[in-house]
This record gives structure tokens, sequence and C-alpha cells, in this order.
């Protein structure tokens, strides 16, 4: 590649890095619940709305980046044909379909969403490793294949492709949960008040089918393709990248200290400086060499682009943390070269449990007490470190001025519940509050009274989510 075509791509990956996670959606918003539907008999339509918020949420963070894996499982190896990369995609889309069901199934016999096993760091770090292990694939350490003592014994089953396409496609229902959002939150309320395992089943493999859309496209098509070529290593040097980011992202929500870290440098950095630091780190990685050199040309090569894959991860994780954080740094601040914000910010009046404690109920229904003693109104916010769109809420709804605003003019008393790790006495009290996926927001009436409506289960704009806040008020 010559060094005006490298400079152009490196501005573009520096350009993207910035920009690119504020367009990304989190996961299907509160609006688009399927239990209403179905509740109401509407199965048809019910069924409808559970395809499109799967296919919403193949689109977001924690699903988009394994899409382009089947360009190279699929299409963009040597294939004997159309027919063949169909029936790859479709043993792919299959297991992750299979997995949806059985663990659909089962969160809704315990009263659960199956995203909250992200809270077990032996889960994160079995899922961190099969990305890792397909990033190192795709910086071509080895090809996509069952081990050769396997692949004879499974012939007779439809060979070693398909069965490792299943496998593939069983642990993507996994890598999905962080970004289910209301579509399965109110699915599995409803497969848990039917208790038709069948019905449930059904529609948790259509949710599956919707999050297989794009691979199916991808997988199939891509047999047009040019099947070699450098082009193809460079797109798996940004895939085997996008995989190492992702499986340390899933890493940090998993270990509090990994979590605490990212979450400090995001704060020190501050939102828009955040995002100028991960361009230029990004920038530079690429020109070193994260794309262009491969691992496979000698120690040279091998140094500069182990050196530009370690910058443009870097540079992804601090645009992850600053993506959270204020728009002012607190480093800036303490170095005069910036000044505090002074416009009101949002603030929790309780975080529950504190770091490192079980939850304690009592304290809860304590808290509860003196607001009911004090007639005020109480904001429950319920969220885990995996959930994609609790984090959206953090970001674009509770800091609004508007929201703000409500919360003080309606004297709200704000409670945030960490749900990260599972615990007895917290799932006890998501029962009893009728909490069946995250993020849930609840509400309590000033005269004590937990309220079903209004609530708000996903990610909720402002405006809606301040309109939301007002119905506790009035009523």
């Amino acid at each position: 590649m010559d060094f005006k075509k490298l400079t152009v791509a490196a501005v573009v990956a520096g350009v993207a890095v910035a920009v690119v996670p504020w367009l990304l959606p989190t996961g299907p918003t509160t609006g688009l619940d399927a239990a209403q539907f179905l509740e109401s008999g509407s199965l048809a339509w019910g069924a409808l709305v559970v395809f499109a918020g799967g296919l919403l949420t193949a689109l977001t963070p924690c699903v988009y980046p394994l899409i382009p894996i089947t360009v190279s499982v699929f299409g963009a190896r040597k294939a004997e044909g159309r027919g063949r990369s169909l029936a790859l995609t479709s043993s792919y889309i299959v297991g992750m379909g299979v997995v949806f069901s059985a663990l659909g199934i089962l969160a809704a016999k315990t009263g659960q969403a199956f995203g909250s096993m992200l809270g077990s760091p032996l889960v994160v770090t079995g899922l961190a490793v099969f990305l890792l292990v397909l990033a190192t694939s795709m910086f071509g350490a080895f090809e996509l294949a069952l081990p050769s003592s396997l692949q004879s014994k499974l012939t007779s089953v439809g060979g070693a492709g398909i069965a490792g396409a299943f496998l593939m496609g069983s642990v993507s229902g996994f890598l999905a949960a962080p970004c289910t959002g209301p579509v399965l939150t109110g699915l599995l309320a409803f497969v848990a008040k039917s208790a038709n395992t069948t019905l449930g089943a059904t529609l948790l493999f259509i949710y599956a089918l919707g999050i297989g859309v794009p691979f199916f496209l991808i997988g199939v098509f891509t047999v047009r393709l040019p099947r070699g070529g450098v082009w193809m290593e460079w797109v798996k040097s940004v895939l085997g990248i996008m995989l190492v980011a992702l499986a340390f992202s899933y890493l940090k929500d998993a270990f509090p200290w990994a979590r605490d870290t990212v979450k400090m440098l995001g704060a020190q950095v501050g939102q828009l400086p955040g995002a100028a630091i991960a361009a230029v780190l990004a920038t530079v990685g690429v020109l070193v060499g994260a794309v262009h050199r491969s691992f496979k040309e000698g120690a040279r090569d091998f140094g500069f682009k182990a050196l530009g894959v370690v910058l443009v991860v870097g540079a992804l994780v601090v645009r992850g943390g600053a993506l959270d954080a204020r728009p002012t740094g607190e480093l800036w601040v303490r170095m005069g070269l910036a000044t505090p914000p002074k416009a009101p910010s949002w603030q929790w009046h309780h975080v529950m449990p504190p770091k490192q404690t079980p939850f304690d109920p009592l304290q809860f229904e304590q808290v509860l007490a003196t607001a009911k003693a004090e007639g005020r109104p109480v904001l429950i916010d319920f969220f885990a470190d995996w959930c994609a769109a609790c984090k959206e809420l953090d970001r674009e709804t509770y800091p609004s001025s508007m929201v703000i605003t409500q919360a003080e003019s309606g004297r709200f008393l704000t409670i945030k519940i960490d749900a990260t790790n599972t615990e007895d006495l917290l799932d006890a009290l998501m029962e009893k509050l009728g909490v069946e996926g995250l993020p849930t927001v609840a509400f309590v009436h000033p005269d004590g009274t937990v309220m079903t409506s209004p609530r708000v289960t996903g990610f909720l704009p402002p405006a809606p989510f301040t309109a939301e806040m007002r119905k506790v008020v009035v009523q």
C-alpha cells in the first residue's frame, strides 16, 4: 500500500473511531415491546415485532462485529457454490436459534433473562477466549476448522464445516445478550406467564432468525466476491482488531477492577477529548501497520503490526471509556485547561449495593419508608455493567436537562440498583417488583405504592422518559 493511500485509510479509521460510537444503536428501545401484542392475542404482529427486534439487535455493537466473519468463514474462502454457502449460513443461524430457544425457556422458568449470565466471570472469560481465538484466526494463525479427528467423525452429519458453523452460531447467542433489550424482556415475561414452552421456543427462534438476517445475506451472497487478494487480508485484520476489542469489553464488564479502571480513564479524559485521543491512537496504529502489515512476513513486520494492533485496540478502549463520561475531563480541570461544568447534573441519592458488599433489603426498605414519610416519588433504576441499553440511559437520558428538571421539580428520590452479579436477596426484590430484564426503571408513588405503569424497560430518550416521570407525580 503506498503512503498516500495508507494515510487516507488511517485518517478514515481515526474519524470512524471518533464518530461511529455516537451513531451506533445499543439495541431495541422500550417502545418495541412484543408482549403487548402477544398478550392481546395478536400472535402474528407479536412475532413480527420479535423478528424486527432481532434484526435491530444484529446491528448493535454486541453482534455487528461478528457479522463480517461470515465473509471469511462462509463466503471468502474456497467454496463449492451457493448451495454450500447457503447450508453453512443456515447452520450458523439454526445454531443461534437453538441456543436462544433453550436458554430463553430456561430464563422464563427461572424468571431472569440469560443476559445475567454475563455477570459471571467464568462465562465471560469463556466468551472472551472464543473471541480471541476467532481474532487469532483472522490474523492468519490458523484456518477456522475442526480438528481432523473430529472431521472424520462428523462427515455423516454434514461435515465439519456445517458442524463448526452451528457451534459458532450457538456462541453468538450469548454474545447478543447485552443488546437484547425490551423485546426479549417482554417476550420472556409473556412465556413465563403463559407457561407455553412450545410457543416460547418458537418465538425465541424467530428472534434469533431476525438476528441472523445480516449473517444470511453476507454468508450467501459473498460467494460472488473475489476469493483472493491482499484486500482480504486487510479485511481480516480489521475483523481481528474488532474481535480483540470486543473480548476486552466483555472481560472489562465482568471484572470490577478492569471496569473501574476504564471508567476512571474515561472520567479523567472526558467525552470529547477522549474521542480525539482515540482518533489519534487509531490513526497512528493504522499508519504503523495494524492493517496492511502481516504477522507472517518476518520479525520486523510482526513487531510493527503488533504495535499497530495494540494502538488501535487501545483507541477503542479509550473511546469506550470516554463514551459514558462527562464532556469535560477531570484531568483537564485539574491542569487548569478547562472549567468544571456549571449546568446541573443528574445525581443518584442511593446506589445499592455499594461496591464489594452484598445487597441489603432492609436498607432498601428504609429508603422507601423515608420517601413515603416525606411524600416523595421514587425512581428505581435496575442496571448491569453488561447491559448496553443501561449505559445508553446513563449517557443520553439521565444527563438531559429536561429529565434533571423534572426530577428536581417532582422531588424524586433516585435509587440505582446494581444487578450485575446474581444474589438471592436481590433476585427476590426483582421478582417482587416484577423486574424481568435489564434495564428496568420502576417508579414508586408518593404514597408508597410500587407502580406497574408507568414503567420503562429498555432505552428511552429524554422527552418520553420525562413524560413517564410526570405520570408518577400527577397520579
